[in-house]
């Protein structure tokens, strides 16, 4: 069964139609490049998995026919013919079918398990040409797939059509020359299976036949080391026997017919339009995915989701804290006063009240409208182009651009990031998309970063945060990638259409992902208030806080009761800024903290040890030896990093 779950595959193909493009699209990072054994020619290959499948693949140099006029023919066709690949894909250039059908026709030729790539369906479609991809499928008797390798269109389809080979070979198009070249083929092949043995063994007879009759050098030597001089004499005859009839030499008459019949397959399926009118979709696809013009758009639209979210966020937070502060905890306090104990009311008053109110004043304001934005860009189909243009970036830590994606869900949660990484093919591929992913400001503590330096140091302060932990990301990601063992996969992503979201199905996501905050959420949040107030009431407070100084007032130049809320953070980084709020007694935080202070609390929390509930995911997805292994990473990262930047900030104030 293993034998079965591995594939080889090889990539032939005229020179400049894609087939590099192809390569990468493929394979990734996961490519090495030298020379064929005693050949100058370069040798590249790459790995990748595909349900289920670990594929190799071999790019083969770019050749226009498999004669044996060059190295790079000769290393092409031994390859196919001697080493048998599981699949061999012929990309070919749909603005110039004819010309790339004559190679095709040389593989047919060679018998070999085929799959043919019409690469360039846009630059064609541009030109006003049509290619039949489903009639040229018929007609040869293999799949035919229209792709575009610049931006991995028909990537999906093109594999699953190389494993269904391997599953199924189809029956291919049987070539035929004229009846002179056909009667002398028919002639010899006989004698070439019982004359040549061993090389029948290696290379199709009716091949071997049919290069004899061209007097191919390569071929005919093998035939002489195999003691068949007299079935190169017979050839020879034969050879000149069709020279004859035809006035040109036998390696031209048998060109000519193949290119003969590769301009009967190109007009039996090629139209020629006029060039289509490019509609809105393409327009925005190619925008959007530019290689210059996609960046800044991208940077734009993150920019955009988070200034939105602080704008909409800081209006409500408004409303909400004065309803809180002016109606429902005094009514509370003043309604339990003559019912409970002054303990009793501090827990309920100051604990789960103000911890309700916390959570709804502080809290939901940001998520709500992140949630609306993210799934507006999920629904759009926006989110793979800025896979796409990050593709390279990611490379650098070892990632391929659809790792972007849990990367950029993380900014919801971290939790179903952690468990989407599992759309990267190896362990080793998870597991550091998971550790960068833990690093990502989702929405607790992006309510933190708003709430706190957004709402009172502005946007700009705001988002150099986001910026700053961009470049952890990309740091830590790189040394990970380069401490952690094993080689690194391409993957395959499929570029969607786009699409005006329906608001249905962003009502849906909105609520979903908002109730299963609140469920989850509000008992941590509300609890820890509680835990806080009996804290409180029992003076274990300035014992944690003078346990806690030395870090946090010292190295951190935070203030004591600081401590509290960043150990309790771990439970959920919005019960951070809530516990903040309480121990101050109020969620006005320019009275609790100065600027540079803020901006220290912010990136401590920003940082450090993910919620219980990531570290719960990371555990579930790649062991709780290595779940302890990231807390532990990013609380250490937290501390250097929000010691430093108190140190410059200092400095510079």
């Amino acid at each position: 069964m293993e034998a079965k779950r591995r594939l080889t595959i090889c990539l032939a193909g005229n020179a400049n139609v894609g087939k590099s493009a192809i390569f990468n699209q493929l394979t990734g990072l996961n490519q090495t490049v030298g020379n064929w054994p005693g050949k100058t020619v370069e040798r590249a290959e790459g790995t990748l998995h595909f349900k289920g499948y670990t594929i190799r693949i071999v790019d083969l140099p770019g050749t226009y026919s498999l004669s044996a006029y060059s190295k790079e023919e000769m290393v092409s066709r031994d390859y196919i013919a001697v080493e048998k690949p599981d699949v061999v894909v012929n990309i070919v250039d749909a603005s110039a079918l004819e010309r790339n059908l004559y190679l095709t026709i040389q593989l047919l030729e060679l018998n070999a398990p085929l799959v043919v790539a019409l690469n360039q369906v846009d630059f064609a479609a541009k030109k006003g040409i049509k290619v039949d991809a489903e009639r040229l499928s018929e007609m040869l008797g293999v799949p035919v797939v229209p792709t575009v390798a610049t931006v991995g269109m028909g990537m999906q389809e093109l594999l699953s059509k190389v494993v269904g080979v391997t599953e199924k070979a189809p029956r291919s198009m049987n070539v035929k020359y004229g009846r002179e070249i056909e009667q002398g083929i028919k002639k010899l092949e006989a004698t070439v299976k019982i004359g040549l043995p061993q090389l029948s063994s290696r290379y199709p007879p009716r091949w071997i036949t049919t290069k004899l009759l061209e007097r191919d050098e390569d071929v005919s030597k093998k035939a002489e080391g195999e003691k068949g001089l007299a079935i190169l004499s017979e050839a020879a005859e034969i050879a000149e026997q069709i020279e004859d009839v035809h006035g040109e030499p036998s390696s031209v008459v048998i060109t000519s017919e193949r290119y003969s019949l590769a301009s009967r397959l190109a007009r039996s399926t090629v139209s020629i339009t006029s060039p289509p009118r490019v509609d809105m979709d393409q327009r925005l696809s190619a925008i959007t995915a530019h290689k210059i013009l996609g960046y800044p758009i991208l940077a734009g639209v993150l920019a955009g989701v988070f200034s939105i979210v602080f704008v909409a966020g800081g209006a409500m937070v408004s409303v909400l804290e004065e309803l809180f502060d002016a109606v429902i905890v005094p009514g509370t306090e003043s309604f339990l006063r003559g019912v409970l104990p002054p303990i009793w009311l501090r827990l309920v008053s100051g604990g789960f009240v103000w911890g309700v109110g916390a959570a709804v004043t502080i809290v939901l304001p940001y998520i709500v409208p992140f949630y609306i934005l993210l799934a507006v860009l999920e629904d759009s189909g926006y989110l793979p182009r800025a896979a796409f243009l990050m593709d390279n970036l990611m490379h650098k830590i070892g990632l391929h651009g659809k790792a972007f994606i849990p990367l950029l869900l993380g900014y919801g949660c971290n939790v179903p990031a952690c468990v989407g990484c599992r759309i990267m093919e190896t362990d080793r591929e998870r597991f550091l998309a998971g550790f960068v992913v833990t690093l990502v400001p989702c929405t607790a503590r992006t309510v933190i970063i708003l709430g706190l330096v957004g709402r009172y140091l502005g946007v700009p302060a705001a988002l150099g945060l986001y910026l700053v932990d961009l470049c952890l990301i990309f740091l830590l990601g790189r040394i990970a990638f380069r401490v952690l063992p094993g080689e690194p996969m391409g993957l395959i992503m499929e570029m969607p259409p786009y699409r005006m979201p329906a608001a249905k199905s962003i009502l849906k996501k909105t609520w979903a992902r908002t109730k299963d905050f609140v469920y989850i959420a509000f008992p941590y949040i509300v609890g820890g208030s509680v835990l806080l107030q009996f804290l409180s009431v029992y003076g274990v407070m300035s014992v944690i806080a003078d346990f806690m100084s030395p870090l946090t007032t010292s190295w951190l130049g935070l203030p004591s009761i600081t401590g509290i809320p960043l150990i309790f953070g771990v439970l959920r980084k919005e019960l951070t800024l809530v516990l903040l709020a309480n121990l101050g007694g109020t969620f006005d935080f320019a009275s609790i903290l100065t600027p540079i202070q803020m901006v220290v609390f912010a990136v401590v929390a920003m940082i450090y040890v993910p919620c219980v509930a990531t570290i719960a995911a990371l555990s579930r997805e790649f062991g709780v030896r290595r779940a302890i292994t990231v807390a532990v990473l990013d609380s250490i990262l937290a501390v250097f990093v929000g010691g430093l930047a108190y140190q410059l900030l200092s400095l510079v104030h």
